[in-house]
């Protein structure tokens, strides 16, 4: 990798677990309404498959209750779908969604790990308190019953990365989050610059300006690794920067700044 600037994401890019989502969706599951707890599962199931209209990449409507898509590069809605996959009016969705989208992360939810599949299932279903799951979990995470596997030889792929360039972190998991996974992933001292509770996509460019500014380097010179294409590919590349984009699935991108991976492994 020959730029001056690397800046990597975090979950899903530095590794690739997901037994701290299910955990996540069984805590919020309990406060599902009984009748609802096995629909809440199956749709949850089903986003993780691939089999659910709910996909990373999409926006959630929580008050309409309607999943969105967008075109990432400029977060303008193209269609709309209810829960159960039905497509709403084209002439509806242009009257209502107007411009690009504003995420709130409340109300405009942009789904853009596998944290968001059990927070949308949740709303869907009325559960208004998330938070005291998502901590909950996070406890879990730092409980000898959970396990996170480093990706083999990631720290020493990286440690040498940084004898040529700027490596840099943004996440949207806040400080002692980044601190806790850091410490089980074996990636302790290895970023010079960590930008945590980063809340992308909103601020994504503004902070890319930012790093281009503070390390003098020009767009061309600075890539974006990260598994969201609306948090960390599409900004980018509206900058000028290149971008990696990891997908299990390796999609073709017709962007010819944009690489596609199945693991971050394979950028070296």
């Amino acid at each position: 990798m020959n730029y001056k600037l690397v800046v990597f994401d975090l979950d899903g890019t530095l590794y690739e677990g997901t037994d701290h989502f299910d955990f996540y969706a069984t805590h919020l599951q309990q406060k599902v309404a009984k009748k609802d707890r096995l629909e809440f599962q199956l749709d949850y199931e089903a986003m993780k498959a691939g089999n659910h209209v709910v996909q990373i990449g999409k926006a959630y409507d929580v008050a309409r209750d309607a999943v969105l898509t967008i075109d990432p590069m400029t977060l303008k809605v193209t269609a709309a779908h209810t829960w159960e996959g039905e497509q709403y009016d084209q002439a509806s969705v242009d009257e209502v969604y107007t411009g690009e989208l504003s995420f709130n992360f409340e109300d405009m939810i942009a789904i853009g790990d596998g944290w968001w599949y059990p927070f949308v299932c949740a709303k869907h279903y009325g559960v208004t308190d998330c938070y005291s799951s998502y901590q909950a979990t996070k406890e879990y995470m730092v409980s000898d019953k959970f396990q996170l596997e480093p990706l083999p030889g990631l720290r020493d792929k990286l440690l040498e990365l940084k004898k040529h360039a700027n490596v840099v972190v943004m996440t949207n998991s806040d400080r002692d989050d980044v601190g806790r996974l850091f410490k089980e992933l074996g990636l302790e001292g290895v970023f010079e610059h960590i930008i945590s509770s980063a809340k992308k996509p909103t601020r994504t460019m503004g902070l890319f300006e930012q790093l281009l500014s503070y390390y003098e380097v020009k767009p061309e010179e600075a890539v974006s690794v990260g598994d969201n294409f609306i948090n960390e590919i599409a900004p980018a590349v509206l900058l000028g920067m290149d971008a990696v984009y990891i997908h299990p699935q390796r999609p073709k991108v017709e962007l010819e700044q944009v690489r596609v991976v199945s693991t971050v492994l394979e950028l070296w």
